[in-house]
């Protein structure tokens, strides 16, 4: 579930308000004819002997309830009294109730609210008619006629020219960042061990460490030297005994490859392109260069006026996770939140206002944090997109540029992301300067070498009981996440584990935030040792002792089951990874293959069956219908019966 999935109250008839943990309903308007209608209209208009009432346009009844009724429990809170709100056909009644000066300032409030829009009789842009339609005058009681007839005589406006703008992008991006602090990126003093490195002595490091490939994308043809790995700790941070001690008390050894190469590019002010799988290090490689980043800034702290760090990142499960770190690292006493939808935004907008240096955030959360102007981005100096190819698919690209609108130009960026495609391809070339891009291994699609994959094709309907099967023959300490493609399949299939006797967690978007915190917290701290879940925990869920994965549904795209197979085998340890394949899935088996080949996995025979057939299929009906006419939107392929092919 997005960060911005919440019920839109704004063009309901009723409210709902909650109170303690209960919830009341007001009947809806229409719902009235379904008894007996004096009953229920004296229902519906009765009123307590000592209330405010006023009336409002029906129109602008949404705007005083708010996002699933969120503006009326603001009123509640700030001014102690209690709001309900009639909505009829022309005008809405509001009835305050409480002491009265909890309804003065209750009143006082709406009427603020509706005050604030640019015309001054809130959403009705043009005249109202009385209810009987002969157009003599306006129906409202918040709003004077003198108002009314002052808007009426407002110049319009001259449209915007738009070619103007873009021709002017250039001046007006310089006169908005015109007096901006100076900014100071380079920290990185090369240790002697580093610099002596021959180049043949780098390309074998690099090729015994998971094959580390370096890439310069400076534009204009020019080239920049390639920094040497660190191969310790020391050759990094020799500089920096905060950051060794930390290291030190969390008990390290030796930083991953992705870390080794990443940390000497970073600390040189680059911005940088980190491709890695998932579980090799990819938050700390950002995260330390942050720190040093933000101390060896020229502005004091205390005058930066906000934060000198923000992490985007996809979920909230992963965001959570990314400031646990923060905190393990804590450097020079600098503090960060964590912001994310399910939230409570109210205590959120109070951490931000009490001061923060470094923001770990959901997209969608923090564009509406941006666009109320309740957290301030211009003194952002170091930007992480973690996930970014995850961020894509969850649809966030739209807040991720209005966010980075507000971030100077001139910051540091700093993308990670476990797979290469198009889209994070284009983010990456939109928002990082000249950047140098590190990853591991191949930018080709791969899984995890130390997983042993496997693939059974099983009929839908034998899934359960295979799963179930397999459970019973876990040993006690192996650990499990089993993976469906629907929250609604999460649920049945929890159910039906926990009538075998079996104890289990879910997770998937429609869960309370508490409660998936307090299912990854069993699962990660081995009170319950089966978690099954959505592709929610295919991204950045670091639990290091996870033996199997599941997939009792094949997901959605190919990437995606790479990502799923990378939650076991996770620093340094094996992991085994069992997926169900049923009919429907015959689209997938082409993309499925190499994927099996590049790890060095047993392809079975019945894949290769259904690929095969799954081509012929798709070369069939590109000769029956060459514009791609028609079969739109079908899982096998672009339409026609399957029952025509076996196995």
């Amino acid at each position: 579930m997005s960060d911005w999935e919440e019920d839109e109250s704004s063009g309901a008839v009723g409210v709902c308000r909650r109170s303690g943990g209960a919830t009341d309903f007001w009947n809806r308007r229409s719902e009235r004819e379904d008894g007996p209608p004096r009953e229920r209209r004296d229902y519906a208009n009765k009123k307590p002997s000592s209330c405010v009432t006023m009336t409002v346009e029906s129109a602008s009844v949404g705007r005083v309830i708010g996002r699933g009724g969120a503006k009326i429990r603001e009123f509640e809170e700030l001014s102690g009294a209690r709001i309900k709100i009639n909505k009829g056909d022309i005008d809405g009644e509001v009835i305050i109730t409480g002491s009265s000066a909890a309804q003065q300032k209750a009143k006082e409030l709406i009427e603020e609210l509706l005050s604030g829009s640019n015309f001054p009789f809130g959403n009705d842009l043009g005249r109202r008619q009385d209810h009987k339609g002969d157009g003599k005058g306006y129906r409202s009681s918040v709003w004077s006629s003198a108002a009314h007839k002052a808007a009426e005589n407002v110049p319009e406006r001259p449209p915007i020219d738009w070619n103007a703008i873009r021709e002017n992008k250039d001046k007006y991006d310089e006169m908005k960042w015109k007096d901006l602090p100076p900014l100071k990126k380079k920290f990185y003093c090369e240790a002697e061990s580093v610099a002596a490195l021959t180049l043949e002595e780098v390309a074998e490091w690099r090729k015994e460490n998971n094959n580390v490939i370096v890439d310069d994308l400076i534009e204009g043809g020019k080239t920049r030297p390639i920094p040497n790995p660190c191969r310790s700790f020391l050759e990094a941070f020799e500089r920096y005994p905060e950051i060794m001690e930390n290291i030190d008390r969390v008990g390290f050894v030796k930083p991953t490859p992705i870390q080794s190469q990443a940390w000497p590019v970073l600390l040189s002010g680059e911005d940088l392109i980190a491709i890695a799988q998932t579980g090799t290090g990819k938050t700390l490689a950002y995260l330390l260069p942050g720190f040093i980043h933000m101390d060896g800034q020229p502005v004091p702290r205390a005058e930066r006026g906000g934060p000198g760090m923000l992490v985007l990142t996809p979920t909230r499960e992963l965001a959570l996770q990314i400031e646990a770190e923060c905190n393990k690292y804590r450097y020079k006493g600098y503090k960060s939140i964590c912001i994310y939808g399910g939230g409570d935004r109210r205590g959120q907008i109070n951490l931000v206002k009490s001061g923060v240096d470094i923001v770990i955030a959901t997209p969608g959360r923090l564009n509406d944090l941006q666009m109320n102007e309740l957290i301030n981005l211009f003194s952002i100096t170091y930007l992480v997109l973690d996930e970014a190819d995850r961020m894509l698919d969850m649809g966030f690209e739209p807040q991720i540029m209005k966010i980075l609108l507000d971030i100077r130009p001139d910051r540091q960026t700093v993308m990670t992301s476990a797979t290469w495609p198009s889209g994070v391809r284009r983010l990456a070339k939109s928002y990082l300067k000249n950047p140098m891009m590190v990853y591991v291994g191949t930018l080709d699609l791969a899984a995890v070498d130390t997983v042993q994959q496997t693939i059974t094709i099983v009929k839908e309907e034998e899934k359960k009981a295979f799963v179930i099967d397999f459970i019973r023959n876990l040993l006690p300490q192996d650990k499990i996440i089993i993976f469906a493609g629907k929250k609604i399949k999460v649920d049945d299939l929890s159910s039906d584990l926990c009538l075998q006797g079996l104890a289990v967690q879910s997770l998937h978007g429609d869960r309370e935030q508490c409660d998936r915190e307090e299912a990854l917290k069993d699962f990660k701290n081995s009170r319950v040792r089966i978690l099954i879940a959505t592709d929610l925990a295919s991204r950045g869920l670091d639990v290091h002792d996870i033996t199997h994965v599941f997939n009792y549904d094949f997901p959605r795209n190919i990437e995606e089951y790479v990502h799923r197979v990378g939650r076991t085998g996770r620093a340094g340890r094996s992991g085994a990874a069992v997926t169900l394949v049923t009919r429907e899935d015959w689209r997938m088996a082409p993309e499925l293959i190499p994927i099996l080949e590049r790890s060095g996995q047993e392809v079975p025979h019945d894949l290769v069956l259904m690929a095969e057939r799954y081509e012929k299929h798709k070369r069939e009906r590109m000769m029956s219908n060459p514009r791609g006419e028609g079969g739109r939107g079908r899982r096998d392929g672009g339409g026609g019966s399957r029952r025509d092919w076996k196995f």
